[in-house]
């Protein structure tokens, strides 16, 4: 962050001081929320959560070297005292970007795919400028004004994720974060449970495009072509829209695409009259999309389309537990792409664990075994969406559904009821059930995939299988 004294912040989030703090101390450091992360000059932020109070840790931070703590209640430890922290937490920065004018904001939203897209902004922007992006999925009222506090006098450009909720909430994140370009990937049945349908997610989604300055003033709306919901926003904009996808009526669009062994997509990436190759490090073809989104963005800050594909091709994976490959000692692929679910990441993961499991000289035939536990906040929807989990997985071919936790039963259900001819499908009551089932059985040559909602947490059995699969393991 820009520094800053209590005197200023105090202004900007409209507080007043206790504890002791003192106008002109500066804040130099950091805005934290975890007190455990405080160090000398930052300003720590007291958030009231679920489970814990963190004004219980003020006094803690400020001997940590806190210059101060934003709080709701007065303290005896220098203090910036508000009604709401959060909401105060959000006009500290907007009160810093406000203040450099030249900082670029680019928000995205949609259904999954933010945090790839996000990613590949960090890299593929560098040569635009000093770029900051969120630090894992930090797409919610916190978590965006902890990245836009980030910035500072060098940084060219600021990106921002922004989940939904609800109606409303992109609304409320832009006027923490305004953006000149907004980019909306798709709109997918990620908490319909909260939405009610894929048209009113539509509709939240689409507060992104509403909200952006017009075309004059330099405003950018980057839809997905391709989704039908996404390109029908560009009615509800008065920015310049700016299309991708593989559809031919695409501004910036991929053709000839093919996978590698790995699952690893190659494709011909062309923007008007300028055609490129591009080689991802990135596993799965729905990263393909994700990287047309990255490049509309590039293309519209006047990066060189060269420079573009070039750094497309150079991209790597930058967040864990998604799509994480590990080529285990024992010949076993993991794939652990267990940070989140939703029904069209499910199935996109799904392709790309077949797409992996081609034959190899050392292997010549590949099992591939999908590890699922349950998506969740589908509301109404979550048994017909489980169900249909399963369908695809007998359409796609999968040798072995392991089922972590009766919630995603469903899943195996609809994949017998197809009558597979040599898929097996096994429910597991949690964890633990699922390593020892996987230590049995997995052999040499075996593609592994771990999915579930976050909650699930089976980040633990694609990460224990990695540490403990050696030499030898299985038959």
């Amino acid at each position: 962050m820009i520094p800053l004294t209590l005197g200023e912040i105090a202004d900007a989030v409209e507080a007043s001081l206790g504890g002791g703090a003192r106008p002109d101390d500066v804040v130099t450091g950091a805005v934290r929320t975890d007190s455990r992360a405080v160090a000398e000059g930052d300003l720590f932020v007291a958030v009231v959560g679920s489970v814990h109070d963190a004004h219980d840790f003020a006094a803690s931070a400020v001997a940590s070297g806190a210059v101060a703590v934003l709080a709701s209640q007065p303290l005896e430890v220098p203090c910036i005292v508000v009604a709401d922290t959060v909401v105060a937490l959000g006009l500290l920065a907007r009160a810093v970007l406000d203040r450099l004018e030249d900082v670029v904001v680019v928000a995205v939203t949609g259904s999954s795919g933010k945090t790839s897209v996000k990613d590949l902004l960090a890299q593929v922007l560098t040569s635009y400028g000093p770029t900051v992006s969120p630090r894992g999925s930090f797409n919610n009222e916190i978590g965006v004004p902890i990245t836009a506090l980030e910035v500072d006098r060098d940084t060219r450009v600021l990106v921002c994720e922004m989940g939904s909720r609800g109606p409303g909430h992109i609304r409320y994140l832009m006027t923490v974060a305004p953006p000149r370009i907004g980019v909306v990937l798709n709109v997918g049945s990620a908490h319909v449970g909260e939405f009610g349908s894929r048209e009113i997610t539509a509709q939240s989604k689409g507060e992104l495009v509403e909200g952006l300055p017009d075309s004059a003033m330099g405003g950018v709306a980057v839809l997905n072509a391709d989704d039908a919901l996404v390109v029908g926003m560009r009615g509800r904009t008065q920015a310049r829209v700016v299309t991708f996808g593989v559809t031919a009526e695409a501004d910036i669009r991929a053709e000839s695409i093919v996978l590698d062994e790995l699952g690893r997509p190659s494709f011909t990436l062309r923007a008007g009259g300028n055609v490129a190759p591009v080689t991802l490090g990135l596993h799965g073809a729905h990263h393909v999309l994700n990287a047309l989104a990255a490049a509309a963005v590039a293309l519209t800050l006047g990066i060189d389309f060269g420079t573009v594909a070039t750094a497309l091709s150079r991209s790597r994976p930058a967040s864990r537990w998604r799509m994480e490959v590990t080529e285990t000692p024992s010949g076993v692929t993991v794939v652990n792409d267990a940070y989140n679910a939703n029904p069209e990441s499910v199935r996109a993961a799904l392709q790309a664990l077949v797409a992996m499991s081609g034959p190899t000289p050392s292997h010549p035939l590949r099992r591939t075994v999908a590890v699922l536990g349950e998506m969740r906040e589908l509301g109404e929807a979550s048994q017909a969406e489980h169900e249909d989990i399963g369908r695809t997985a007998v359409r796609l071919g999968i040798d072995r559904l392991v089922i972590v936790g009766t919630d995603a039963a469903g899943v195996p259900a609809a994949a017998l009821a197809r009558g597979a001819a040599g898929l097996r499908a096994t429910i597991v009551p949690d964890v633990d059930a699922a390593l020892a089932l996987l230590r049995e059985e997995l052999s040499s040559g075996d593609v592994v995939l771990v999915k579930a909602s976050r909650a699930a947490g089976l980040e633990r059995v694609a990460m224990s299988l990695v540490e403990s699969l050696s030499p030898g393991v299985g038959a």
